[in-house]
């Protein structure tokens, strides 16, 4: 059993899922990274359990959602519903949880499709927001991003939950971290008004062997070229700090959230341990695939989707706080994505 197999297996015996036993779940972005580890864990966690959990798994392409899940395709707990949420939430039963993980989450998307990426983030929240009301859908879990703080101006080390760096709205790529800001806003405004218990997860920059082939993330192009022995390609100087959180962290801090969190709070999550500049990712990954790291320029649309923050780390002392923590730290994660994507 590989390592992600294993914390699966892991993460689907522990306390916090047991919070959703029971509870039929409402997950969009289903088939992004995130949310097939997601599904992973509940259809584990269904194996063995005396009390399933049912998941709807909300995404635009339902080609690709039955790709990714042609393994649970006869479970009775899981049913892919394709559907844009931008146009409306066209389900209308009730559900216990939504948990919205649905976003273009990558720099070739922010820049080729800046009304998507900010349409997600706030239309589709809303509509989802709005459903939520209209089926009395009593839980309601924003997935939020490292993004929303921006470049760090304040000197004070990795970003609290109370902090706020700098954004330059006058961009195309601003369109993503404002967008989700927004997002965050609205999840606030529907809890003023009509009462939702809402949280928020802020997840650090994520990796793991779900990642999609089409991720233009600088780590994953990073993972892709180290799978094929090929040089890592470094397109700046690599000298920007970031912290990163292997995808089963990123799913078993959004579990403890939803089971153990505050309504209504913010929690960062990240893995200190891999906190990392890109340039050291680089040679990291330069390492395990037996290459080099070269630099090169960046095209025009690259430029367009990168991140202008050099120093983004978060700090998650307050979701650590809750039970949480990360087991799985860059060196191995990155090892171990690179060995399953080799098959």
């Amino acid at each position: 059993m590989g390592l992600y197999s294993r914390q699966i297996a892991e993460i689907a015996n522990d306390d916090a899922i047991k919070y959703l036993a029971g509870k039929k779940i409402m997950l969009t972005g289903a088939s992004g990274m995130v949310g097939k580890a997601f599904i992973d864990v509940i259809m584990e966690y269904n194996k063995h359990c005396s009390v399933a959990i049912e998941v709807l798994a909300v995404c635009r392409d339902a080609d690709r959602a039955n790709e990714r899940f042609t393994q649970y395709i006869d479970s009775p707990y899981l049913h892919i519903i394709a559907m844009d949420i931008n146009e409306g939430i066209t389900y209308d039963e009730h559900v216990d949880i939504i948990i919205h993980a649905a976003s273009n989450t990558h720099p070739i998307q922010y820049s080729t499709d800046p009304v998507g990426t900010i349409a997600t983030n706030v239309i589709g929240t809303k509509n989802l927001l709005d459903y939520a009301i209209a089926c009395n859908v009593p839980r309601f879990c924003f997935i939020s991003s490292v993004e929303i703080y921006g470049e760090n101006t304040l000197g004070t080390g990795a970003f609290a939950e109370n902090d706020l760096g700098y954004i330059d709205c006058n961009t195309v790529r601003a369109g993503y971290p404002e967008s989700k800001r927004i997002g965050e806003t609205l999840c606030n405004a529907y809890a003023a008004k009509y009462g939702i218990e809402f949280n928020i997860v802020r997840l650090s920059r994520c990796y793991g062997p779900t990642m999609l082939t089409s991720d233009s993330k600088a780590i994953a192009q990073f993972i892709k070229k180290a799978v094929n022995g090929e040089d890592i390609v470094l397109k700046s100087e690599g000298n920007q700090l970031y912290s990163y959180t292997y995808v089963t962290d990123a799913v078993s801090a959004i579990m403890t959230v939803m089971s153990s969190g505050i309504p209504g709070r913010a929690y960062n999550v990240a893995d200190k341990l891999s906190d990392i500049t890109l340039k050291e990712l680089a040679g990291l990954l330069a390492d395990i695939g037996a290459s080099k790291v070269v630099y090169e320029l960046p095209d025009e649309t690259e430029k367009k989707g990168y991140s202008a923050a050099t120093i983004a780390t978060l700090d998650a002392s307050e979701l650590e706080k809750l039970g949480w923590c990360a087991k799985i730290h860059m060196s191995e994660g990155l090892l171990d994505v690179v060995d399953t994507l080799r098959g």
